[in-house]
């Protein structure tokens, strides 16, 4: 919303994350995580909060139409840009108990926004 490009007109994306695991120590298999791990806490909640759903800003215009049509919209109070979907997923893998050191969102293969705490 409010964007002076083309990004101002309703548009989806096919986003890759990258979630970036850090600790002083490794565990007895010589990892910080095992992999499998990290995916299954992350995979299932990324399909079913993002896949398929459109996210838009509480005040987007065109919010009440998809609403009244029944479409699967997820409102929330900040623009939806590539940072606001790092900082969710950073959110939601750090109250998983993983220690999360940053989460980076490629909307494509050249363009990406990564969340951090430093």
């Amino acid at each position: 919303m409010n964007h002076p490009g083309k990004c101002k007109h309703l548009h989806g994306h096919s986003a890759q994350v990258a979630i970036t695991l850090e600790s002083k120590t490794l565990n007895e298999q010589g990892m910080v995580y095992d992999f499998s791990d990290i995916k299954k806490f992350v995979a299932t909640w990324l399909d079913d909060t993002f896949d398929h759903n459109m996210l838009l800003h509480k005040d987007d215009p065109v919010l009440p139409l998809l609403q009244q049509a029944g479409e699967r919209v997820m409102v929330v109070d900040e623009h939806p840009t590539a940072e606001f979907l790092a900082k969710i997923i950073f959110d939601h893998v750090a109250q998983g108990g993983f220690p999360v050191k940053d989460v980076s969102v490629w909307e494509t293969d050249s363009a990406n926004a990564g969340y951090s705490i430093d």
